[in-house]
């Protein structure tokens, strides 16, 4: 148990890791090559902080746990709504005025459903993967339209920090790095994850839903605290429905087209609506501007919480 554990750590550090040296590796690539900052910040960035989930999606679909795999995606959407903005509202109230999101949340409900009905048509296979992958490709050529016509300084503040005249040697060395530590550190996650489900009988869906996907949204979740801290909580918002959109379409698009994703009854039962419900919670904020204050953090990570403990619960008394 303990080696379990620490095979879940290592996998969790090396994946956080692995994906910010690919993502700062690719960004610093691109920008030698002359690619725009709108399409840099559009594609390289959002596809490279999707790389952690992605790799244990694609792990869990080779090591025969695809309940890790779809538990993955529909436990991060969930939390990244209700424990990656809950947690931030209590340091600082996120204002939904600062930036229009009311598009992008509409296509995530757009893709929720999506993903919802195709889960119902299920197991995911490659061609239901490739209608995601097909709404993916839309929504990104839509999106890099407007982007070229309409300068958009969020994308570019995005990769500020990027440094285009980096060595090329330090720029092919963070992108081998991540492409080896990542691979691995999903391998040591799964590895990890799947024997602890198996010693305390706790179903590999469930483990997905919760020690996985916490585990792999840990990143958005320290970007949206530390935002907060600085007074920022208000990009956590745009943040979070991007990850949202990017984890439905490309990170089991690109599974299903790796092996079958059978779904679990339970998850067809409770947790994918759970998950639509936290986004359609979150509309009221978008469209009527509402901030999130303290209080609503409070009530989404209580959410959360009984969410999870719901689960263990449930996955107990069956």
């Amino acid at each position: 148990m303990l080696m379990d554990l620490l095979f879940v750590t290592l996998g969790l550090g090396l994946l956080v890791v692995a994906g910010d040296w690919l993502v700062k590796g690719a960004v610093a690539l691109a920008l030698r090559l002359g690619i725009p900052a709108l399409i840099v910040g559009l594609t390289v960035v959002a596809f490279g902080t999707s790389a952690p989930e992605l790799m244990v999606s694609v792990a869990a679909v080779l090591d025969n746990a695809p309940a890790i795999a779809l538990g993955n995606v529909v436990g991060s959407n969930t939390a990244n709504i209700l424990l990656v903005l809950g947690l931030p509202a209590l340091i600082a109230t996120i204002r939904t005025d600062e930036q229009d999101t009311r598009e992008s949340a509409a296509i995530m409900i757009g893709a929720t459903i999506l993903f919802i009905l195709l889960c119902f048509m299920g197991p995911i296979s490659w061609p239901h993967a490739l209608v995601l992958l097909g709404a993916l490709a839309l929504i990104l050529g839509r999106q890099i339209r407007q982007a070229l016509a309409h300068r958009n300084a969020r994308c570019e503040e995005e990769i500020a920090s990027a440094d285009p005249h980096l060595p090329g040697w330090q720029v092919a060395g963070f992108i081998v790095a991540g492409l080896i530590g990542l691979p691995l550190g999903a391998n040591l996650l799964v590895d990890g994850a799947s024997s602890i489900a198996r010693a305390f009988g706790i179903s590999e869906a469930v483990i997905g839903l919760t020690l996985v996907a916490v585990g792999t949204s840990l990143p958005e979740l320290a970007t949206s605290v530390s935002a907060a801290a600085k007074g920022r909580a208000d990009v956590a918002l745009g943040n979070v429905i991007g990850s949202n959109i990017f984890n439905l379409l490309s990170i089991i698009g690109f599974a299903g087209l790796v092996g079958p994703l059978p779904v679990p009854t339970q998850m067809l039962a409770v947790d994918l609506w759970v998950m639509l419900g936290a986004s359609v919670l979150l509309l009221p904020f978008v469209f009527y501007r509402w901030p999130i204050t303290r209080g609503i953090g409070i009530g989404f990570t209580l959410l959360y919480a009984a969410y999870v403990i719901g689960l263990m619960i449930g996955d107990t008394l069956t």
